[in-house]
């Protein structure tokens, strides 16, 4: 998944930056240790092959009692059908201007396929 998601984002990212579509990445390590290296190997990763310009953060934890606030604050939705729990990498949340979730998207889930959202959040065409 780190393939199509990090290069479909980018997309997005291009299209839509200057339209106020902002990206922010938080790597985490719980899911099968798929995220191992240290900040800044996964950044110099993810900038290096993928030439990502949005903002990847430092590693952090998305489940249990170590999860980072801002991920409390995301689950606390409608959300999932194993729960309110982050099931793997690149779950994506739509947050409105305001800072409110309006939706989540599973890691399956291509970013390209929530452009028609990003577009309505945007309000354009």
């Amino acid at each position: 998944m780190t393939n199509s998601n990090y290069t479909e984002l980018n997309q997005l990212y291009v299209k839509y930056k200057d339209q106020g579509l902002e990206i922010l990445a938080f790597p985490c390590n719980q899911f099968g240790e798929e995220e191992p290296g240290s900040n800044d190997e996964i950044m110099d990763f993810v900038c290096t092959r993928f030439k990502s310009d949005f903002p990847i953060f430092d590693k952090i934890e998305v489940n249990g009692n170590n999860a980072a606030p801002l991920y409390k604050f995301l689950k606390l939705g409608k959300w999932g059908i194993f729960g309110d729990d982050i099931q793997w990498n690149f779950a994506k949340f739509l947050i409105d201007k305001t800072g409110h979730p309006v939706d989540r998207y599973y890691p399956t889930t291509s970013p390209l396929t929530i452009e028609r959202d990003i577009k309505q959040l945007l309000g354009l065409p």
